[in-house]
């Protein structure tokens, strides 16, 4: 990380500031932050302004039971030394400017402006508590250490990722599993978290209720509401029998909220979500639930007028278009038309691997965690896990294994940001695999047959049926030339680079 947490410590005034009307995200993360410095034996403030105090019920709730140090203040009486930012980035509208001799900012959002040089911002992760967990544990310090603390920051990342529906990054799940909080009290904070008036607009809201009974999926418009009501709407809605997947949302002064839900696995939520909102704004989650926001000036750029009229057209179009133009594949089950594809060898490139049975007995049941998503294996003796050129992974076979690739003493070099790591699915201990991973070449061998996409395409591999990896415009449709049965999808970045027309 660009920031380490030790670099605060040589402040002798210290203030911890989140935005004005603080989530539970921003008081997770600042309460965190202060729990550091009161370790550490250094005092800090942990503060909030604007114009009004925290009055939600969930968040008045999580200050008490948690002992949360945070106070409200319309105007600090001296100018700090230190002045943390945190959940948020100073300058911005929503954080009250207070003066200090030096700016620092931790935060998950998008860039909005000059960052002090004190920065650490990660916004391609789901809440900013996950930010202060890797700076922690960095500095050697467990969460578990203190209840309070993890509960703190397992609430802030439930919330601010709607419920985990739009849990994408690897280290988001991190947090999530790690935690050990207190349920009681989170199950206190989420049963208060409704109001009357919120219960009315998902009353509503289901009233208006749109089907498409083609493809079993719908669309609801909702009244503003907060994030968590959306996703309450759509699990409502989704218990409808001929629904099958489905999206709420909300138009807000800022764009468009999104919530979505999916119960078959041909339709991901995560990847519904980023279909929906691609070129205004971004999405994510997990297979079966997921949220995105689709903002209002990206919108408009495109020419599209932002009223109810017109979002509706247009996510029902995206809505047509995402299941009419998506191909599904079962391999197994599909017949490679090998007048279309082309043969390919591969080329001699530098890959790692780890040996499944390094890192867990024969017979466990592992997840590994990557950016690509999580894949559920057994550990097997003869099965290996391939560490591609751009960090991608995949299973290997032994035989394949030794016939396909050829071992290499020089050290290993992983070539991405976030080390991927195998998580025990029923203790839930974590273990990277780059201490395990060794250096191998990969071999031309059989080669493949592969096409190059001009539709969206999903493929259920041999490997994992119950889940589909997604290939889009440009990207290869492949079979292994010696096994036809074997289908995948190779992404267009990694084929020229693995590949070379025979």
């Amino acid at each position: 990380m660009a920031l380490s947490l030790k670099d605060l410590r040589n402040y002798n005034d210290v203030v911890i500031q989140c935005h004005d009307n603080p989530d539970a995200d921003a008081l997770a993360s600042g309460y965190a932050l202060w729990w550091y410095f009161s370790k550490a034996g250094q005092k800090a403030r942990f503060i909030y302004s604007g114009k009004n105090r925290v009055k939600k019920s969930n968040l008045a709730l999580m200050i008490d039971h948690l002992n949360i140090p945070v106070e409200y203040v319309e105007n600090l009486d001296q100018k700090p030394d230190l002045l943390v930012t945190v959940d948020c980035q100073y300058g911005e509208s929503n954080v009250t400017r207070h003066e200090a001799e030096t700016i620092a900012t931790i935060d998950h959002h998008q860039v909005s402006g000059p960052l002090p040089e004190l920065n650490e911002v990660r916004s391609n992760y789901g809440s900013c508590s996950t930010v202060l967990f890797e700076m922690l544990t960095k500095e050697g310090l467990d969460i578990n250490e203190n209840e309070n603390v993890s509960t703190a920051m397992y609430y802030g990342l439930l919330t601010d990722t709607g419920n985990f529906a739009e849990i994408s990054h690897p280290a988001d799940k991190d947090l999530r599993d790690y935690a050990d909080y207190r349920q009681a009290d989170i199950t206190l904070f989420r049963n208060a978290n409704i109001s009357k008036e919120e219960l009315q607009i998902a009353g509503e809201a289901l009233k208006s209720a749109v089907y498409d009974d083609n493809y079993h999926y719908g669309i609801i418009e909702a009244h503003p509401c907060d994030p968590n009501i959306l996703g309450l709407i759509g699990d409502m809605f989704l218990e409808v029998d001929t629904v099958n997947s489905c999206i709420v949302y909300n138009r807000l002064p800022f764009g468009i909220k999104l919530s979505v839900r999916s119960c078959i696995k041909e339709v991901k939520a995560s990847e519904l979500a980023a279909y929906l909102t691609a070129g205004f704004g971004g999405g994510g989650g997990h297979m079966t639930k997921a949220g995105g926001l689709m903002k209002k000036e990206l919108i408009e750029e495109a020419g599209i007028e932002y009223s109810d009229e017109g979002i509706n057209n247009l996510l029902r179009s995206r809505m047509r278009r995402y299941f009419s133009e998506s191909e599904i594949i079962y391999a197994g089950n599909y017949t490679v038309d090998m007048s279309t594809m082309t043969h390919y060898q591969k080329k001699e490139v530098p890959v790692g691997y780890v040996k499944a049975t390094d890192l867990a007995e024969a017979g466990t049941k592992v997840m590994i965690r990557t950016l690509e998503g999580d894949v559920d294996v057994t550990i097997e003796d003869d099965l290996y896990i391939i560490l591609g050129i751009d960090g991608e992974i995949y299973p290997c076979r032994e035989n394949r294994f030794l016939s396909s690739y050829r071992l290499d003493s020089s050290a290993y070099q992983y070539p991405d940001d976030y080390p991927p790591a195998v998580v025990n699915s029923v203790t839930g201990d974590r273990i990277e695999l780059l201490p395990f991973a060794r250096k191998c070449i990969a071999l031309g061998g059989g080669g493949i047959y592969a096409k190059e996409l001009d539709h969206r395409v999903k493929v259920f591999t041999s490997w994992d049926p119950d889940k589909y990896y997604l290939g889009v415009p440009g990207d290869y449709l492949a079979v292994r030339a010696d096994d036809l049965s074997d289908v995948y999808i190779i992404a267009k970045g990694i084929f020229y680079r693995s590949y070379e027309e025979n």
